[in-house]
């Protein structure tokens, strides 16, 4: 695959992205590709999120891998085996998480987008996201953020979805909504208990959303990142089918 990085200045510095493009094609080319932005779990930005970009940019996309924690430069990546069992490392994670916050993030998300505008192979007035765990809900928050650039959002064992009484909740955003979502969600998961995926449902329901819950029974939270220790192969092969069927309707549908 062909990778370059965009320096992509955003309210609070310089935020580091990645733009993974399939093989023989370059950011300078004239004919555009689809473009989804990969948001990470919140173990950074490491070798398997530039595999997992690669993947994606196989299919034909021009993928935007950012490093949403270039507040602070000094910590991560993240050993997710040991991340949150080592004491010291657990809060240093929780710091580096809580100056990437979803408000945050979503100004670096606009930065990104009109970096994009200017990387002659992306497209970046319609894109798709598609994020992990913490990713996951950034993934969701990028549709109600910037719905009119947002087309279609994955979301995959995404945690704090739906929690009513937390402000930056991304179902609280789901009337501004106008992309097809879908949720990959995995079965038994803490940070998206059923309670949260009824309110979720209800949400995106009412807002006559269009999207698709999916759970992955059986499949622990993180089933879809190969060096975390839940990783499932069976269930990160269908999230890779449902991610290519989601992007493959929405990004290159014919213009109507």
């Amino acid at each position: 695959m062909t990778v370059s990085k965009i320096d992509v200045r955003t309210d609070d510095g310089v935020m580091d992205v990645y733009l993974h493009l399939p093989p023989g094609h370059s950011p300078q080319d004239a004919e555009s590709l689809p473009t989804v932005i990969m948001y990470t779990d919140a173990f950074g930005v490491r070798p398997v999120s530039h595999d997992m970009a690669d993947r994606l940019a196989a299919l034909g996309y021009a993928v935007a891998l950012p490093n949403v924690f270039y507040r602070t430069p000094d910590a991560g990546p993240f050993d997710g085996a040991t991340a949150f069992s080592d004491p010291e490392i657990r809060a240093s994670l929780f710091a580096v998480m809580q100056k990437a916050n979803a408000t945050a993030v979503m100004h670096d998300t606009g930065a990104l987008l009109a970096a994009l505008d200017e990387v002659p192979v992306a497209k970046g007035e319609q894109v798709g996201t598609i994020g992990y765990c913490m990713g996951g809900r950034l993934a969701f928050a990028a549709a109600g953020a910037h719905p009119g650039q947002v087309a279609a959002a994955a979301s995959f064992h995404g945690g704090r979805l739906a929690v009513d009484d937390d402000p930056e909740s991304p179902h609280h955003r789901a009337g501004d909504v106008r992309a097809r979502l879908y949720f990959g969600v995995a079965d038994n998961d803490g940070s998206c208990t059923p309670e949260d995926q009824a309110r979720l449902s209800a949400a995106l329901d009412a807002a006559k959303v269009d999207y698709r819950l999916e759970l992955y029974p059986g499949a622990a939270h993180g089933f879809a990142v190969k060096d975390l220790p839940p990783y499932d192969e069976a269930a990160a092969e269908r999230h890779w089918e449902r991610a290519a069927e989601l992007f493959g309707d929405v990004l290159r549908a014919p213009a109507a």
